[in-house]
């Protein structure tokens, strides 16, 4: 299940309206409601929230799913209580500048993964090794690197802060979104041209397209980080055992890569709970246990 994709604001007044704020209550299901918001071009987002939606559902929770396109909206969502649960977000580096200005609102219930990282790639077939090599391949590529969402944080990165770093200010940089960006990446791979992308890990395209992380000797895409499951301010008082479980949630790129490969691939869009549901079953020391 998907919610429509609307403007921040809207989902927030309607959330508020709706009497969406539903009184919170201690202890595990009840039929009381649960509020997830996630961004579904994310995979890690996407695959963390039906994982926690099913696992959740089956012990008695109502869930309610918001989808945004950006990052901004749901941090603001966690800060004034509109969402409840944010269950894969990138607050260490990728996220910072949200997480600054929100922290005093969110409640940060654990870390499911540490080696999360910011990149940019290119086919295993590419001659290129560094991001240094781009300017001299600029020809090849089309003088221009494909990213992603306009407000993504791996966006703003790139263009503050990996562009100015390697004097690629001539070079085109698109944004769109990710389904835009895997598009031309498919297109690309299919026809084994040169393609310089924005991507992250874990994402199952790294696998999927073959692909290869570029050098960055100077840096500039940050240091790695971990992928966090935030929560409002409140929620682990409110749901002790919700978090409890959350914050003993720990996968290596395998787990993790499985749970995805099934959400996106194996069973694709509209049965992503059919996918969590198979894998938890492979991987029952992650369901969640009432107490």
């Amino acid at each position: 299940m998907q919610a429509s994709r609307r403007t921040f604001t809207t989902v927030l007044a309607s959330l508020m309206a709706g009497g969406a704020l539903a009184a919170c209550g201690r202890g595990s299901g009840g039929g009381k409601t649960l509020r997830l918001g996630f961004i579904p071009s994310w995979s890690d987002g996407l695959s963390m929230t039906h994982l926690v939606k099913t696992q959740l559902e089956k012990a008695g929770y109502r869930i309610k799913l918001t989808d945004l396109s950006e990052a901004g909206p749901l941090y603001a969502g966690l800060s004034q209580g509109a969402v409840d649960l944010y269950p894969s977000a990138w607050p260490d580096v990728t996220h910072k500048e949200y997480m600054d200005k929100y922290r005093k609102y969110i409640e940060d219930l654990g870390t499911y993964y540490d080696a999360a990282k910011l990149t940019w790639a290119v086919p295993s077939y590419s001659s290129m090794k560094s991001i240094e090599d781009i300017k001299s391949h600029a020809s090849q590529i089309g003088n221009k690197i494909i990213g992603i969402e306009p407000g993504a944080g791996l966006t703003k990165v790139s263009q503050e802060d990996v562009i100015p770093a390697y004097g690629l200010g001539d070079m085109k940089f698109l944004t769109s979104s990710t389904t835009g960006m895997l598009a031309e990446l498919k297109k690309a791979v299919d026809a084994k041209r040169e393609i310089v992308v924005t991507l992250w890990h874990p994402f199952w395209a790294n696998t999927t397209y073959g692909m290869r992380d570029l050098k960055d000797p100077k840096g500039a895409l940050g240091k790695g980080e971990g992928l966090h499951f935030l929560g409002r301010e409140g929620f682990a008082q409110d749901y002790p055992e919700i978090a409890k479980w959350l914050g003993s949630i720990k996968m290596d790129e395998a787990t993790y890569g499985s749970l995805e490969d099934l959400v996106v691939n194996t069973y694709g869009e509209g049965r992503e709970d059919e996918a969590a549901i198979a894998w938890a079953k492979k991987y029952p020391q992650y369901d969640f246990k009432k107490s």
